[in-house]
């Protein structure tokens, strides 16, 4: 399994690149990790090369500020580019990027190619969830509209990922909305229910936020719009969360002896709900596995996303989504 990372794409890029890489070359001795980027500053944060590392020189870097269509079509040798690239050529078997999430979203459509009969591919990432589950949730931002169609395929995806990389038998498949009966929601959701209720799939129905942490299913769907502002929502609750933990916990000689108590816990806590424990989202209905770490991803997160890169190949994640849409009575139109 060889592995391609945009080495220079991110918050903290590209160290955190780089180490995360060197940790998951000498963890995962079955995998080849090839770092796409300026290969002097690339050398210079190696301290060591094991063998299943290797450097590819590339003389751009797509910015957060760059326009994503634009950056891609004329950023030829750019590191997002060239390991899309590698992922559509079969060089590489997938890639990694924290970079510009509309940029890689553009290299997935326009390099690597997107899976024949997916018309929208999505952005979906885990989120943590009280039962320790997590919930799979897509389309958290690729995309913001979305027709009911696109939904339908998102749900499928999502399924067939849930059962593939995750081993759950039948993922429980529900749909974003603010109300729980069938009835409700906008024309979006209305129109895509009972298309999700034809497909071979566990559908559970409507889902409403409050019920996403609690682990009301295995697979939420949304459009990329809605998404977004929940996964946005989430993050932010939870750091302002453990940011008011900190300061009461602080504030007098009681509460730090309190805190010293619970500390293993607390952090246990935080753990469940940190995005590095999960590493990244894949970038589901390409027809290579792309896979979109966090944008300010440190070298732990970037190791977690080459496991989950790894276990998505060693599963044959594309393979088998593909074969879902192949067959007569699962392609989604």
């Amino acid at each position: 399994m060889l592995i391609a990372i945009d080495a220079m794409g991110g918050d903290h890029a590209p160290r955190s690149n780089v180490e995360g890489a060197l940790a998951a070359a000498k963890e995962w001795k079955d995998i080849e990790i090839v770092l796409v980027g300026d290969q002097a500053q690339v050398e210079a944060l190696l301290p060591e090369r094991p063998s299943n590392l290797t450097i590819r020189h590339t003389s751009e870097v797509i910015g957060g500020e760059d326009e994503p269509v634009k950056a891609v079509r004329r950023k030829k040798d750019s590191s997002m580019v060239v390991a899309g690239r590698m992922v559509r050529e079969g060089e590489a078997d997938a890639m990694i990027s924290a970079g510009n999430t509309g940029a890689l979203m553009t290299t997935g459509l326009l390099v690597v190619g997107r899976m024949e009969g997916i018309e929208r591919p999505a952005l979906a990432p885990i989120i943590p969830t009280v039962d320790g589950r997590g919930v799979l949730a897509l389309d958290m931002g690729a995309n913001m509209d979305a027709k009911p169609e696109h939904l339908a395929q998102y749900a499928l995806m999502g399924s067939v990922y849930r059962q593939q990389v995750h081993g759950i038998e039948k993922p429980r498949v529900g749909l974003l909305n603010v109300g729980t009966e069938a009835i409700k929601g906008n024309e979006l959701t209305k129109a895509a229910y009972p298309l999700l209720q034809e497909l071979p799939i566990h559908f559970v129905g409507n889902v409403e936020a409050h019920g996403v942490l609690a682990g009301a299913c295995d697979v939420l769907v949304c459009d990329g719009f809605a998404g977004n502002i929940l996964l946005k929502s989430l993050e932010g609750t939870a750091g302002a969360l453990f940011s008011i933990l900190k300061e009461k916990f602080t504030s007098s000689l009681k509460n730090k002896l309190a805190a010293a108590v619970l500390m293993p816990e607390l952090r246990g806590l935080k753990s469940m709900m940190d995005y590095k424990e999960h590493g990244g989202a894949p970038l589901l209905g390409l027809s290579g596995l792309v896979v979109k770490g966090h944008g300010s991803s440190d070298a732990d997160a970037i190791k977690n996303a080459f496991r989950q890169a790894r276990i998505a190949l060693r599963s044959q994640l594309i393979q088998n989504i593909s074969k879902e849409f192949s067959s007569g009575e699962r392609v989604v139109k």
